[in-house]
């Protein structure tokens, strides 16, 4: 299996997924119940990380159907149009940053129920909102999708097309000079920010820090997770502006799973009732120290494959 399959295995989740998460979020809203709200909650945060690599093969997936005999030829198999897949990236791109969104008001719903045991009105507005929109984003991606490989479903007055926004972006990061160096110090202070808290709420699991209560620092949270968005962003930005340099390194493959399971440990501290009932001076279970143990690991997992994409799979 290499990351066209994949990709075909991940493209359903952003669409069906969300018709999942927006009915049962409607009817969160109609019941006023707070566990189906939570579920909801938690299936847009899931939807949201599980789109970033969809998004990936995907650009892997268009390599490996379109060679181009030059770097601005037509593709090798006449029978795809390069508009087509243009047209389909770039409504993935628009459906991507749009659904990072949800997912970043999701999280923040659910830190908000955690700490006072309801999700503000303006929240749950905005994620209304930006889920319908976002579902409408990628429904097109996905009949853009469609297109390329059924002919029954063309519209075929669509042939060439503006270039996607995420190749005006790569040239963007590639053609000015001061891009990617920025983009490099904001991952870095993201990464600081994300190992900071982790490291914090980790240790305090595993009986260091012990005098402070779990809810103390349950406040620092949104500061890791600003640190996951700085690292998102600029990832996404180094991966548009260079997408060769890591749809064929398999080190940076393990990165993107690494970073799936992370954030499975985040939902974990986020929501359950477990750590957050830790007071002063109170040992935690032992799921709690498996899992800060895990999110250590994986976390410095993470930190490795990407100090070490340069060095390993002979991609740069």
């Amino acid at each position: 299996m290499d990351l066209t399959h994949l990709h075909l295995l991940l493209n359903h989740v952003p669409t069906v997924g969300m018709i999942i998460a927006i009915g049962l979020f409607l009817a969160s809203l109609f019941t006023k119940s707070g566990d189906i709200r939570k579920v909801s909650l938690a299936l847009f945060l899931g939807i949201a990380l599980v789109t970033i690599p969809t998004y990936v093969t995907g650009n892997a997936a268009s390599l490996a159907i379109c060679k181009a005999q030059t770097s601005t030829g037509p593709c090798q198999d006449t029978s795809l149009s390069r508009g087509r897949i243009d047209a389909h990236e770039g409504a993935a791109m628009w459906g991507m940053i749009l659904m990072e969104f949800v997912g970043a008001f999701a999280w923040l719903g659910l830190w908000q129920f955690r700490r006072a045991a309801r999700v503000p009105g303006w929240n749950l507005t905005i994620i209304l909102l930006l889920s319908i929109m976002t579902f409408t984003a990628m429904t097109r991606a996905a009949l853009l999708g469609g297109e390329i490989h059924h002919p029954e479903v063309r519209d075929e007055s669509v042939t060439e097309l503006a270039p996607p926004l995420g190749r005006e972006l790569g040239s963007f990061v590639v053609l000015h000079n001061w891009v990617w160096p920025t983009c490099e110090t904001l991952h870095f202070i993201g990464l600081s920010l994300l190992f900071g808290v982790a490291a914090l709420v980790d240790l305090r699991m595993l009986g260091l820090l012990k005098n402070v209560p779990f809810h103390a620092l349950h406040r620092m949270l949104p500061w890791g997770i600003l640190g996951f968005g700085l690292n998102t962003i600029t990832g996404m930005l180094f991966f548009i502006g260079a997408p060769q340099q890591y749809t064929s390194n398999p080190v940076f493959e393990w990165k993107m799973v690494l970073i799936l399971l992370t954030g499975l440990n985040v939902l974990y501290f986020t929501v359950l009732d477990e750590p957050w009932v830790l007071g002063a001076g109170d040992d935690a279970p032992l799921t709690a120290k498996a899992v800060a143990v895990s999110a250590l690991v994986l976390v410095l997992g993470v930190l490795y494959c990407g100090r070490m994409l340069p060095f390993l799979g002979n991609a740069f």
